[in-house]
């Protein structure tokens, strides 16, 4: 099996594609080893002992260092280890569905809601996607829209730019009720 490796934009992740769908259309960030109990090839990454973070996207995974471990160098071959393994065993890639985070909107907004959504889908998580992460709605408040930046978004130095800069601007740009964007 051959797997592909691309860096991303945060030097502590890399992206790891195996060339194969890695989830059924949906995606998993796993920030801790308590989180990542619900899927063994997260559960044997952080295994490793030098994981941070592991998310996996529709058809890749991306792996973040712990700061202060291994270089990229060395740790590199164990990762693409357990993943030859897992995807060579077959085994499922959740023991356990993954739990969304909750969202809590007024209803009121739902018209604003379904434009920020389809803007994400459509326009924004195909672009971080190329870069090994992924951003997730979280909610919609007096103007402010809420994100998670999963994957190598998480941590990445230039995450508060591409937030600021980049996706406030194209909400604000098509959805005038937006004021603000921030992390989660």
């Amino acid at each position: 099996m051959f797997i592909e490796t691309e860096r991303t934009p945060n030097p502590a992740t890399l992206m790891f594609r195996p060339g194969r769908s890695v989830t059924d259309g949906s995606t998993a960030d796993f920030a801790t080893p308590e989180a990542a109990e619900a899927s063994p090839l997260a559960a044997a990454l952080f295994a490793l002992g030098d994981i941070s973070g592991v998310f996996f996207g529709i058809d890749f995974i991306s792996v973040t260092k712990a700061e202060g471990s291994a270089d990229w160098a060395s740790l590199k071959t164990e990762v693409l280890g357990v993943l030859v393994d897992h995807f060579s065993s077959g085994a499922p890639l959740f023991s356990a569905a993954p739990k969304a985070a909750a969202v809590h909107d007024d209803p009121e907004d739902a018209e604003i809601v379904a434009q920020i959504n389809e803007l994400i889908d459509t326009r924004i998580r195909p672009q971080v996607a190329g870069d090994g992460g992924d951003i997730v709605y979280r909610g919609f408040n007096k103007g402010t829209v809420f994100l998670e930046m999963q994957g190598a978004c998480a941590g990445c130095p230039s995450s508060t730019a591409t937030l600021k800069m980049g996706i406030e601007s194209l909400l604000k740009y098509y959805v005038p009720e937006v004021t603000d964007v921030r992390a989660v």
